[in-house]
């Protein structure tokens, strides 16, 4: 941890400005970083998390039924306005924009670009002039002349029910074609009227989405500044916990050779602890058999006294010959071994080393190891936390020159825009409802003349009698040919009113598609754009010189983030400021004069190990044997045998005394033989078992003290050939386990910066969204519109024709044909005819 520290705090001392100025330029390219992926072989690392994209409203609307006729209406207006897009035009316009009614020359180039419109405008005024004229003159005809729809005389012919079928079907035809534009009427004035009611609720979510990705920069770049000080904050962090954190790794490299050692000379210990406790209990043992010893040995030389004086009596009968058997009457036995002695010495030699006080001391060596980083590192490490301190403070001041507050205006202007939108809204909404219901007016206008033909050609074939004569016709047939002739009356009447609205709107919806929805979705706007104002833009922001709206456009569609949309990398080198590991070598080098004094402890001096050495070999030379056999000894007296033989010497006696005399000693005889097997017996059987357990532990302690002394002897060497490599070797991976934060944290950085941060799909997703708010949806409705409106009317001509003519094969005529044999017609004045 002081090594990483150390390493830090060197390398900021000679690149702290470098890197400072990296991570500024990092900060302003939209962020630096995330977070910083753990390492694996370090503990505590800050906890990797994905960068959270904003989530954005849909702004589609949800109404898809739009633009069912945006294939013929595109076709015309194709056919109309084949040129390109007037770019060059528009900015002569703008440019010019107070003195254009001034410039004939520009006056003459829109004109010219708007020819198309202008033809099919003159084709519009000039139906809008004659349709009344030609009403005008055909209502003084009927009103004035007194002629309705021509000669009340229809002549009879052979092919007048053909001529008949032919008008009718034509009529028919031009109806249905009618009729089919006025559903379309219907349906496109629908669609307008949805478009506008879904328009101010498009154009919040539109906004919203802005705002919500105008917002999301700035909170990911403060996340990630966030972020850089949660490393700095981890990083110092570590290095106060460095004792522990590196003490205990250094701690692991030399428990892999001081911990069997230990493991041993605490096995010796325990062992020897044993021992001594044995030794203990069978000197104590020993002790208390020789005790109880002496003392029947003083009772059996009592009663042998005793005996001898029985037996040296003259009154006594063949006693003296039972003299030589009572030498045998004796128990004097000393109970002492010089092996046992000698392994005594051992022992309380072997103790007087105090194995546990050297294990202790190891222990201690082992355990202080922690703090004994902590208190040499502790220089280093306060000046590391002095140069992290410093970095922390250039990252904050650095993202002090972000133009955030840049992003927070257009928000406010944003909020201002959703304002002015909920302001206007039930203006809009009153004015929609107005222009909804005006269209339906227009649209059951064109409805009606529908229904008069339609009536018409209903009621005049239901009420036609073929061979009727025509002065007679019924009232249904004649009411279907006044149903013509009022679609006709209506179409004269309404139909350049409507020329009109067909008119304005054609040369309304048909310029905003021309000159913008077009250009929009085929590209020529965007190169407009790239032309006339991305090199002004990268002029003033030092972008990169190839660099095209169209791109950007393209990227963000793709929903790129900005330093790939932007091309930001020719602003900002990040393999230059992010190259944490140019500074590695100066750091160690740096690190490389701190040092960890941790001083080689001596685990067994050779005076301690010549006595282990001594102690295995009395240990193994260690011989119970003499005990043993002073023991069988004992156990081979049998006192019974000699009091067997006093009772049949006391059967030969004669006096009485004498006689009660040996029954007596007898008995007590056999008493000491009792106490002999009650109470040395079971002693010598305790001592013959702590012989035995004192064997078994004796039995391992050479091999023990073999074990210590080679496991010290290799811990030993090892901690005085390695213990400075080993701390120079933990404290570099300390180092780069602290570095790996950094060096992760710039790689998580560059990938965050080029992949993850300003994903601007939002941006291209409101200009869409405005594309299909406005054309989309309220032009095309609009322009099917007037498109539907416009083939009405221009059908209307045709309708009116077939109407007049057909009328006349329905009407009740005034004047009719007289036949004479096949058709011999009836001289009629010409004075009689008149024109209706």
């Amino acid at each position: 941890m002081g090594i990483c520290k150390s390493m830090r705090v060197w390398r900021w001392q000679g690149s702290a400005g470098a890197l400072g100025a990296g991570v500024g330029v990092v900060l302003l390219g939209l962020g630096l970083a995330q977070s910083v992926p753990p390492q694996t072989a370090c503990a505590a690392a800050p906890a990797q998390q994905s960068l959270i994209q904003p989530h954005y409203e849909d702004t589609t609307g949800g109404y898809t039924s739009v633009g069912f006729m945006a294939a013929p209406v595109q076709s015309f207006l194709h056919t109309v306005q084949p040129k390109a897009f007037p770019g060059d035009l528009i900015l002569e316009v703008a440019n010019d924009y107070g003195k254009v009614l001034s410039n004939q020359e520009l006056i003459k180039k829109a004109l010219l670009y708007e020819v198309g419109f202008l033809v099919c405008a003159a084709i519009g005024i000039l139906y809008i002039i004659l349709m009344p004229i030609v009403g005008f003159f055909l209502a003084c005809c009927r009103c004035c002349c007194g002629n309705c729809g021509g000669k009340m005389y229809q002549k009879q012919t052979s092919s007048i029910h053909c001529r008949r079928r032919t008008l009718y079907w034509s009529a028919f035809v031009t109806t249905v074609i009618i009729l089919a534009g006025n559903i379309c009427m219907f349906k496109s004035n629908e669609d307008l009227k949805v478009s506008v009611d879904q328009g101010p609720t498009q154009l919040n979510a539109m906004l919203n989405n802005i705002h919500t990705f105008l917002t999301a920069v700035p909170q990911q770049v403060r996340y990630v500044v966030d972020e850089s000080y949660k490393t700095i904050e981890e990083v110092t962090r570590n290095l106060d916990d460095i004792g522990p954190q590196l003490g205990t790794e250094i701690q692991e490299r030399f428990n892999e050779s001081l911990g069997p050692a230990l493991h041993s000379i605490r096995l010796l210990n325990q062992e020897i602890s044993t021992t001594t406790a044995k030794l203990d209990t069978l000197n104590s043992s020993l002790a208390q058999l020789q005790s109880s010893v002496d003392y029947i040995h003083a009772n059996i030389t009592a009663v042998k006294n005793r005996i001898n004086q029985t037996l040296s009596n003259p009154n006594c009968t063949d006693c003296e010959n039972q003299k030589p058997g009572l030498e045998k009457l004796t128990l004097d036995i000393t109970l002492t071994s010089p092996s046992l002695n000698e392994f005594q010495s051992a022992v309380d030699e072997v103790n007087r080393i105090d194995l546990t006080l050297k294990i202790k001391e190891v222990e201690d060596y082992f355990n202080s190891i922690p703090q004994k980083v902590t208190v040499d590192t502790w220089g280093v490490i306060q000046i590391s936390k002095q140069e992290l301190g410093k970095i922390k403070t250039q990252i904050s001041q650095v993202t002090g020159n972000i133009p955030l507050s840049t992003l927070t205006n257009v928000s406010g202007s944003l909020n201002q825009l959703h304002r002015e939108i909920g302001r206007f809204t039930p203006e809009v909404m009153r004015a929609e409802d107005i222009r909804w219901k005006v269209c339906i007016a227009l649209c059951c206008v064109v409805l009606l003349v529908v229904v008069c033909n339609l009536l018409g050609l209903i009621l005049g074939p239901v009420g036609l009698t073929p061979k009727a004569d025509p002065t007679k016709r019924s009232c249904t047939a004649d009411c279907g040919g006044t149903f013509f002739m009022m679609g006709a009356g209506f179409s004269f009447l309404f139909s350049w009113l409507l020329m009109i609205v067909v008119l304005v709107l054609f040369l309304l919806g048909g310029n905003i598609y021309t000159l913008f929805c077009r250009p929009w979705n085929n590209g020529q706007l965007l190169k407009f754009i790239d032309k006339e104002f991305i090199p002004e833009i990268r002029q003033t922001y030092g972008l990169q010189a190839n660099i095209s709206f169209s791109e950007v456009y393209r990227d963000c569609k793709e929903n790129k983030p900005l330093w790939t949309t932007l091309h930001l990398s020719d602003l900002v080198n990040l393999d230059e400021f992010l190259n944490v590991s140019r500074y590695t070598e100066q750091i160690r080098e740096q690190f490389e004069n701190t040092h960890i004094n941790l001083s080689t402890i001596t685990l067994l001096s050779p005076d301690i190990q010549n006595q282990l050495s001594s102690f295995s070999a009395k240990t193994e030379s260690f011989d119970s044997t003499a005990i043993t056999q002073q023991m069988n000894n004992i156990s081979r007296i049998n006192l019974n045998t000699t009091a067997e033989k006093l009772d049949m010497l006391s059967g030969l006696q004669t006096n009485s005394d004498r006689r009660k005399e040996l029954q007596n000693e007898a008995n007590d005889l056999r008493q000491i033989q009792a106490s002999i097997e009650t109470t040395i017996t079971l002693r010598m059987e305790s001592i013959h078992s702590t012989i035995k357990s004192l064997r078994s532990v004796t039995e391992k302690i050479n091999g023990t003290v073999g074990e210590v002394l080679s496991s010290v002897g290799a811990a030993q060497d090892f901690l005085n050939t390695n213990t400075t490599q080993i701390v120079k070797t933990e404290s570099r991976k300390f180092l780069d386990c602290q570095l790996g934060y950094f060096i992760a944290y710039a790689n998580w950085a560059n990938l965050t910066i080029t992949q993850e941060i300003g994903r601007c799909q939002p941006v291209v997703g409101a200009l869409d969204s405005v594309d299909i708010i406005l054309c989309s949806n309220m032009v095309e409705s609009l322009n099917a519109f007037w498109f539907s409106l416009g083939w009405c009317l221009i059908f209307f001509i045709p309708s009116i024709i077939f109407s007049i003519k057909l009328a006349k094969y329905y009407r009740r005529m005034k004047y009719s044909d007289v036949f004479d044999d096949h058709i011999i017609m009836n001289h009629i004045p010409r004075a009689q005819m008149k024109i209706t």
